[in-house]
């Protein structure tokens, strides 16, 4: 009888034992689990770290090639830009008569119908040089012509290369105003040419997907006026409730053929650089200053910096910096770069 009290004691102190850990091992991890749920709660701990959301504009991994489509600006082919928007980098240059042309760059994103496409200018070869990009065009200036072969830039002339890779519209306006490419087709025919198939360039900004801070010198950028001649201005309007600005040309909006939405642009970089006519051109066609370097301005979010930018030669990329000597980033959106003739005029208020 005393042994079997014996062993009924030893097994309760055991089941005791046990009970008591099992208790202290729950307690323990109670509380802990608790304990960070508070500590979250209170933002003063977190388990997991914060993922950086990742740029949308474009993919900052992507090696492909971008398109670089040289596009009309014409007033009458204005009221017929398609596709405009769907660009991640379009610049804006002075050209012959006072008006401007753009080049406008795509990269993954290629829409069927971008245009009206017009013909080569040879300073604009610089552009598509730094973004090693294929080179999109419908005819050429003789300036042009000679570059593209000297210089060796991947070219898809619309005088050469036909449907289903450039196409005219049917529009109400002279048929030289006509012109489209498809992009995606487009893609498909660089795949059977000899040339390159990677960028080896990089993309020519830096993204943030988060907010770009300004820094405390910014000044209030609501309202940008960005006069290339008397006949030329393209003007911007912020709109605070979207974070972007509102595209005019001449202060009338500037709309897309097919959307009928006006465009609209997250980054603005503009500098002016000296021009001329060149000696004997009897179309009046231009030579641009812009191998060098000077001063500008990025402006984003209803706010300007003054930046300095610098361009070694046609084929490197230009460096945009802030007034401390380091490289801007620009914010996830689609950005515009206006190149300004001196004798023109940048307004920011």
């Amino acid at each position: 009888m005393a042994r079997r009290k014996k062993k009924k004691s030893k097994f309760k102190f055991l089941l005791l034992l046990i009970v008591l850990i099992g208790l202290g091992i729950g307690g323990f991890y109670g509380y802990k689990y608790f304990s960070n749920i508070n500590n979250k709660d209170d933002g003063m701990e977190i388990d997991d770290d914060p993922k950086v959301p990742e740029v949308k504009i474009v993919n900052t991994k992507s090696k492909t090639r971008p398109f670089a489509v040289m596009i009309n600006n014409l007033g009458a082919a204005r009221p017929y830009h398609t596709g405009l928007q769907e660009a991640y980098l379009v610049y804006e240059i002075i050209v012959e008569g006072g008006i401007t042309r753009y080049l406008a760059l795509y990269k993954d994103n290629f829409p069927e119908t971008v245009g009206s496409v017009r013909s080569a200018r040879h300073y604009y070869l610089d552009y598509a040089l730094e973004n090693d990009a294929y080179y999109v065009h419908w005819g050429w200036s003789p300036q042009a012509q000679e570059d593209i072969k000297t210089l060796g830039v991947n070219n898809i002339n619309g005088l050469s290369v036909s449907s289903p890779y450039f196409f005219r519209k049917k529009l109400n306006v002279s048929s030289e105003h006509t012109g489209y490419t498809n992009l995606k087709e487009m893609a498909n025919y660089v795949e059977t040419k000899n040339w390159h198939k990677e960028d080896n360039k990089g993309l020519l900004l830096k993204y943030s997907a988060l907010s770009v801070d300004m820094g405390e010198e910014a000044q209030e950028a609501l309202k940008i006026d960005l006069k290339y001649s008397n006949s030329f201005t393209t003007n911007y309007v912020y709109d605070s409730e979207t974070g972007v600005y509102k595209q005019f040309v001449n202060n009338k909006e500037h709309t897309d053929y097919e959307t009928k939405k006006q465009y609209t642009v997250k980054n603005i970089i503009t500098y002016q650089v000296g021009n001329k006519t060149i000696s004997g051109d009897s179309k009046g066609r231009q030579d641009l200053d812009n191998i060098g370097s000077g001063t500008g301005y990025f402006i984003s979010e209803g706010k300007a910096i003054e930046i300095t930018w610098e361009k070694k030669s046609r084929s490197s990329q230009t460096v945009y910096k802030k007034k401390n000597g380091e490289e801007i980033q620009v914010n996830d959106g689609n950005t515009w770069i206006h190149i300004v003739p001196k004798t023109g005029n940048i307004s920011i208020s």
